[in-house]
């Protein structure tokens, strides 16, 4: 059997900017003394004129884009998500949230698997941050295919919009001929009548293995791809409900405030059901390899499967 394909949506990022900058003459990157590690550097290579290095200010960066978006620029501004999300919140919501201005945020190196840079870098609480901004759509990617369909799709969208990227490579699911990528779409990766698995990120393609493991124990479980956490789509995760009686959530992000908050609000008011949060609990991160930390967490294929079968 074939080595499968992985890449991180960092990457993916990158690329997708260089090819949508071919088209695009208004696109414009921003990036804070981080174009190697977001992987902007693909794009200031190509388009020198077009990329502005803010230097490590992000707050002041995030000013720079709202000014560029209100000529009529389209600028994704570009760092780690502890820094976009974190450190420049305040900037996000008022400069760019407030006045509803079309900037993209891309933020690289989100969750625990960061790895190795440890709790201080690794932001378990951005997609809380960004989706209780009024306005702001927030998007989280599953694989390569995926993230440059995000970035396209932003590019198109009027407003604002977050986009969320890891370190580490993951996987290639949706290199299917009839995929298609639609802001505020989820997608139904598998059919299943027992529970049903949604989940967000690089959680998607561990939760397809679950899914197997699930299947051998004669568990039938749904998998729902939520690429855009916020708009949700609403209908999708109710008629889950609706027909599998017990949802289960999966994120590299904190329970509280993420994906897992986003459905149970959703389910609280319009289907009551059984719901299970699997995530980074109320704790923050550790240094370590990206891989055991996933793993630690309960965020492989393993520890989800483990903790949907004492659920199911």
């Amino acid at each position: 059997m074939s080595e499968i394909k992985k890449i991180a949506t960092r990457e993916s990022y990158g690329n997708a900017l260089a090819e949508l900058g071919k088209e695009a003459e208004n696109l414009v990157v921003l990036d804070a003394d981080l174009a190697a590690a977001t992987k902007t550097g693909v794009f200031q290579k190509a388009f020198p004129d077009r990329h502005i290095d803010c230097g490590i200010a992000e707050c002041n960066m995030m000013g720079i884009a709202a000014g560029l978006a209100s000529t009529g620029k389209v600028p994704f501004v570009s760092s780690f998500a502890m820094f976009a999300a974190g450190r420049a919140f305040e900037q996000v919501r008022n400069s760019i949230g407030y006045p509803h201005l079309n900037v993209k945020i891309g933020a690289t190196h989100a969750g625990i698997s960061v790895g190795e840079d440890g709790a201080s870098h690794q932001s378990i609480e951005d997609i809380a941050l960004m989706r209780v901004i009024p306005g702001m759509t927030v998007v989280c990617p599953s694989d390569d295919i995926e993230a440059k369909a995000a970035v396209r799709a932003a590019y198109a969208h009027e407003g604002p919009v977050y986009l969320r990227f890891g370190r580490l490579a993951v996987p290639v699911i949706n290199d299917n001929a009839d995929y298609q990528f639609k802001i505020g779409t989820g997608v139904t990766l598998k059919d299943g009548s027992d529970l049903t698995i949604i989940a967000t990120g690089l959680c998607v393609s561990e939760c397809l293995e679950a899914a197997k493991k699930l299947a051998a124990d004669g568990i039938q479980a749904r998998v729902i791809n939520i690429h855009t956490i916020k708009p949700l789509d609403t209908e999708l995760v109710v008629k889950a409900a609706k027909e599998t009686g017990k949802i289960v959530t999966v994120e590299e992000h904190s329970i509280i405030g993420g994906l897992g908050g986003a459905v149970a609000e959703t389910l609280s008011e319009q289907c009551p059901a059984k719901l299970l949060r699997i995530g980074v609990q109320d704790t923050f991160g550790e240094s370590g390899p990206a891989g055991e930390l996933l793993e630690k967490y309960g965020l492989k294929a393993d520890g989800i499967y483990k903790k949907i079968k004492a659920f199911a």
